[in-house]
């Protein structure tokens, strides 16, 4: 049988299975170069940026390096926070939402794979070039095969290996960048010995942005000028295969930038010396050699014999190769991002495979590559100029995401600016302006410049815009079809987040025994929203039960689950059951949830039980929650007596800050299993806690954001909770901030409380002896007590009450009887005894003595119930009290 490749493990960065450490710092540097391809990008863009703005080209390349610096900032800083694959897509995700993140995945999409275009055709070119085949180069038909075959190969390549394709990307980096230099010293030197008819010496005003005709021609200037900066985030984006990589990849960046400046101004300035600006023959202004600067170039540097032929071939040679390095480097991060994407469930999970012996993508790698080659031979077809169309527009997309991660860094480090001067700066100050730089270039070129119909070489008419231009159509056109499929691809996210809110308490009521704030914090991408809940639920005499719990999984799937149990949580509630018998029964109902939901869900076999929610092909399953895998907390405190009894199934204890000392302690509670495992039981640990005392309940979520260690992270919320005089909210706010610094990969729910204790005027009780005659005494003192409150007109009601319980409680049980009255909001009644059965409200028959007093008393009061205790049972009543005579 074929052995199939497994989807990613987790969508954490480094939990993907790529293959961890494979590149260092040099092989990143490398890798960050390669993938701009500086020989193609100056052979494809040159001579657009000279007819943009003349003889200000070297400026230009200047200019563009200055937001490409701050966004490598930004880069670098988010990486050391987040060093995830997905980048753009990961980092705008957690700063803004999945909807903003998969609009910044989708850019690197639409970036990659229009740029393949471009990469192909001008790799065609120059393979027939470089063997002498002018026709064919010319040929439209022929230059596609062969561009098609590039890509092809080069998607092979990188299907194969990181390492393979950093060994590759370094051999061919070092004979581009020596080819490059020895082209620049070439032109400069017979610039001042042996100048040609259309040489110019170097100027200050080439250096000297003010003299650029137009703010249209800089605009225009600096996006071509952007596209050839463009590449170096790869080095970024194979992060979770470079060794520390968290640091590493940053550097990289950074340093790619600089080295491409050093060669691109070299470059630029040495070639327009020795070509000049003019409109004909090799000047870098005619427009008939502004795809493909080099090829003219090459020869009259180099010369046309001896040795000159040689270097003219291997100039071409470096094109070529240079444009194929930059294929394979352009589908890395292009195959990475839809893996990351896949893995974060922002687009089927199938593009989430990794090779088994490769342990690179597998189906993003193959799809990415078909994709590019569909869309260029699209492009070839309605395109005039495949080259000029498909550089510009693609500067669109490159600035469209290259500025969303400038302001991701911003958002995600937003807490942290005031730190210090060295955060503010490089986290903040930097990347805010690179984003806003590339902001501005990207909307004043595609709305005003790009759009213009005479701009560029292709025009396209369209309704109710009429003519506009093409290259805007093709930019702007792929980010709005983005837009449409991010509609469809988060909206189960999206539906997810609303049932989950919907089934969340909207507010806290107020209580007697307890003061509460809570918070809910969903996961950042589609792949955390779903099971975590919070709840506080009033229970009789006033006591309170405090709830947090967590279903794994997302989706849909585990919302409705969470709902589920969150109900049953309730309604067991209501039975005044303790903590150990709630999480026994919602054990139960976990089960039997999981058995009816896997036969639902997995009607192809019920592969998912039992193959901990694999599939036999050894994918993960996503059909729906692992209901067989919720932990949750269950706490009871009593205002009256400040005992405090818990119990959990799996996750972690409360945090607790008694209120005399100050002191935080997370109380020894056993860890029971977690529900839907059966065959387990729970145990109870009572704690006596002074009022004002804190209880923090929160689910796993809240340790998994602060470097995946936990200890650090209950570290972190015990220094928080011992300012515990703080008001809740106040205090909820903190340990969000402090545990939860950027976004956060699963939910987060807290449930924070600080304990009351009831007024000892408000309780009265009284211990009876089993003899009939205590009936009159119980109703007296009762009614006594009433008049000391104030509730006279309750009397009657009270006294039937207290008849009723006390007279059933002497005759059918031995031992004591209490009676307690307390004042509240409402009136509570309560009689106990040391019997264990619980009387049953029935209809009398109407020739029977017996059986009308529970049915009165169900009557007359707000609601009752019963629940038993270690020496017997409670039976209790409530009277709704008139708001004027409350305490």
């Amino acid at each position: 049988m074929e052995e199939v490749a497994p989807i990613a493990a987790g969508p954490g960065a480094g939990e993907k299975g790529l293959k961890a450490g494979a590149l260092g710092l040099a092989s990143s540097v490398a890798i960050g170069v390669a993938s701009t391809a500086p020989a193609y990008s100056l052979a494809a863009t040159l001579g657009l940026i000279v007819t943009r703005v003349g003889p200000q080209a070297p400026v230009i390349t200047m200019l563009a390096f200055i937001p490409m610096l701050l966004i490598a900032y930004a880069y670098r800083e988010l990486n050391a926070g987040d060093a995830d694959c997905g980048t753009t897509f990961t980092w705008a995700t957690r700063a803004f939402g999945p909807r903003i993140g998969w609009m910044g995945g989708w850019g690197i999409i639409v970036a990659d794979v229009i740029v393949m275009a471009n990469l192909a055709e001008i790799a065609g070119v120059y393979t027939y070039r470089l063997f002498g085949y002018e026709s064919l180069a010319e040929s439209r038909l022929w230059t596609t095969l062969a561009g098609v075959l590039w890509i092809a190969v080069m998607t092979a390549v990188s299907y194969v290996g990181i390492e393979i394709s950093a060994a590759l990307q370094r051999g061919l980096l070092t004979v581009e960048v020596v080819v490059l230099i020895v082209f620049a010293v070439t032109a400069m030197t017979k610039v001042y010995t042996d100048p040609p008819a259309t040489a110019i010496r170097v100027s200050a005003s080439w250096f000297n942005p003010l003299n650029v005709p137009s703010a249209e021609a800089l605009t225009a200037g600096l996006l071509a000028a952007v596209f050839i900066y463009w590449g170096w985030d790869t080095a970024v984006t194979v992060n979770e295969e470079t060794a520390d990589s968290t640091h590493i990849p940053g550097r990289a960046a950074v340093i790619s930038t600089v080295l491409l400046l050093v060669i691109y101004v070299a470059v630029a300035t040495s070639a327009q010396a020795f070509a000049g600006v003019g409109t004909e023959g090799i000047g870098l202004g005619n427009h008939e050699n502004a795809d493909d600067v080099l090829s003219d170039l090459g020869s009259a540097v180099f010369g046309d014999q001896g040795v000159g032929v040689f270097l003219t071939g291997l100039l071409i040679f470096m094109v070529v190769t240079s444009a194929a390095a930059s294929t394979q480097t352009t589908i890395l991060p292009l195959a990475r991002t839809v893996f990351s994407m896949a893995a974060h469930k922002a687009v089927p999970a199938r593009f989430a495979r990794v090779h088994r012996k490769y342990l690179t993508p597998t189906w993003s790698t193959v799809g990415m590559g078909l994709a590019s080659i569909a869309f260029y031979v699209l492009l070839t077809l309605i395109s005039h100029d495949v080259l000029a169309d498909s550089i510009e527009s693609v500067g669109l997309a490159i600035a469209f995401y290259y500025g969303l991660t400038g302001f991701a860094c911003v958002w995600y480090y937003r807490r942290v600016l005031t730190r210090s001067t060295k955060d503010f700066v490089s986290k903040g100050l930097l990347p805010g302006l690179g984003g806003l730089m590339m902001l501005s270039v990207f909307c004043y070129a595609g709305f005003h410049v790009y759009a213009d119909p005479h701009y560029g070489a292709t025009s396209i008419d369209l309704p109710l815009l009429g003519p506009t231009g093409g290259v805007a159509v093709v930019g702007l056109g792929a980010l709005l079809i983005g837009v449409v499929l991010m509609l469809v691809v988060t909206r189960e996210h999206t539906a997810a987040l609303k049932l989950q809110r919907s089934l969340l308490p909207r507010k806290l009521a107020p209580q007697t025994a307890v003061e509460a704030a809570s918070r809910y914090v969903p996961a950042d991408s589609r792949s955390g929203v779903g099971g975590d809940w919070f709840d506080l639920v009033p229970l009789s005499s006033t006591r309170v039960a405090l709830v947090v719990g967590n279903v794994r999984g997302h989706g849909l799937h585990a919302a409705a689950a969470m709902g589920l149990l969150r109900a049953s949580v309730r309604v067991l509630a209501r039975m005044d059951l303790p903590p150990d018998e709630v999480l026994s029964h919602l054990d139960d109902v976990a089960r039997q949830t999981s058995s009816e939901w896997a036969r639902e869900l997995g009607r192809d076999g019920g592969e998912r039980r039992g193959n901990g929610g694999l599939r036999k092909d050894g994918a993960r399953s996503d059909a729906g929650p692992d209901v067989a895998a919720v932990t949750c907390l269950y706490v009871v405190y009593d205002p009256v007596s400040g005992r405090c009894t818990m119990a959990r199934a799996g996750g972690w204890p409360p945090a607790v800050v008694r209120a005399d000392t100050g002191t935080v302690s997370f109380p020894e509670l056993p860890s029971g299993p977690a529900l839907g495992l059966g065959g387990q039981t729970f145990q109870n640990v009572e704690l006596q806690l002074p009022p004002g005392s804190l209880i923090a309940l929160f689910t796993d979520g809240l340790t998994h954001a602060v470097g995946h260690d936990p200890d650090e992270a209950l570290g972190r919320l015990a220094e928080t909770l011992s300012r515990h005089r703080r008001p809740l909210e106040q205090l909820c706010d903190l340990a969000l901030a402090r545990l939860l610094p950027g976004p956060v990969d699963d939910d987060v729910a807290v449930l924070l409380v600080r304990t009351r204790m009831l007024d000892e005027r408000h309780v009265a009780q009284w211990e009876l002896a089993s003899d009939p005659a205590m009936v009159a005494v119980a109703r007296a003192a009762v009614t006594g007590q009433l008049a000391a409150w104030g509730l006279d007109d309750l009397s009657f009601v009270t006294e039937l009450i207290v008849s009723e319980l006390v007279t059933n409680a002497i005759r059918y049980t031995d031992g004591p009887v209490h009676v307690r009255l307390i004042r509240d909001e409402n009136l509570v009644c309560e009689v106990s005894d040391t019997g264990h059965t619980s009387p049953h409200l029935r209809h009398a028959a109407t020739d029977e003595e017996g059986g009308r007093g529970l049915f009165l008393i169900a009557q007359t009061v707000y609601r009752w119930g019963t629940r038993y205790t270690a020496t017997g049972k409670t039976i209790w009543t409530e009277q709704l009290v008139a708001p004027t005579e409350r305490p």
